[in-house]
């Protein structure tokens, strides 16, 4: 069904490009009002005319730049209905540790990946929890909670972000249960983006339309009952989960946990 999102409002960070474009263009063909956001104005605007939104440049780091991000997207669209939090970048280089000597462009990955969702959702739930109803779905990784591979380095700051953006997620969700909004955090899978293309061409790279096909559905409120649940969007059947939903929140699945 093409508009069962009709009329409703979507805010996308990182939609200037990648899996945040593409999750722009899904949600409005689903009929939402879409805003597009991005550090880079061009991008943005490039999106915003291919979908007929809104195109906005923002730091998502920077907390007056979000208030004005969800300001204007609320005063041009109108209330905002879902938040997208898909803008990340990763580590610097893949560098030991004890030879990198940028500290700053390391913590500058937990400013994007993990403040910025947190001071939007905080700007955003002002409105969300005051109407009783939203939901958020953050843009997390498989670098969260894969093994590590011994020997190799590795980038020490994308997926500790990734996964304290899991945690956040997960306890943001145990907040809001009570007001009547949904959190979720995502896997894209490996999706071939500018972040990713160094991996080359043998990488096992995932559908790039398999992460916007999985925020729509959650945008649906069909799934809400899996609320602070962590879902795959190439691994996990969203349509299984949400006919096995009691069951997994009864046995705590779809979640990072600590098994011994």
């Amino acid at each position: 069904m093409a508009d069962e999102l009709q009329g409703q409002v979507a805010l996308v960070t990182g939609g200037g490009r990648g899996i945040g474009a593409n999750i722009a263009r899904e949600l409005t063909a689903a009929g939402m009002r879409v805003a597009a956001a991005a550090r880079t104005q061009e991008q943005v605007e490039a999106v915003a005319r291919e979908i007929g939104g809104l195109a906005l440049a923002v730091d998502v780091s920077d907390e007056a730049s979000v208030r004005r991000m969800v300001d204007e997207t609320e005063r041009e669209l109108g209330a905002i209905d879902l938040l997208v939090n898909n803008a990340g970048v990763m580590g610097p280089s893949e560098r030991a540790i004890w030879e990198d000597d940028d500290t700053g462009a390391w913590w500058r990955v937990f400013e994007i990946n993990l403040l910025g969702a947190y001071l939007c959702c905080r700007t955003v739930l002002r409105g969300m929890v005051g109407r009783g109803g939203g939901r958020i779905v953050n843009v997390g990784s498989g670098s969260a909670h894969l093994p590590v591979t011994p020997g190799r380095i590795g980038d020490s700051a994308y997926g500790p972000s990734k996964a304290a953006l899991h945690r956040f997620g997960e306890i943001l969700a145990g907040q809001l249960r009570q007001h009547g909004i949904a959190v979720f955090t995502i896997s894209p899978g490996l999706v071939r983006t500018a972040l990713t293309e160094r991996l080359g061409d043998d990488a096992p790279w995932t559908p790039p339309s398999l992460a916007p096909q999985l925020v729509r559905v959650l945008a649906s409120g069909r799934a809400d009952r899996l609320t602070g649940r962590y879902i795959h969007a190439e691994h996990d059947d969203i349509e299984d989960l949400i006919a096995r939903a009691d069951e997994i929140v009864a046995n705590d699945h779809n979640a990072i946990r600590l098994r011994r």
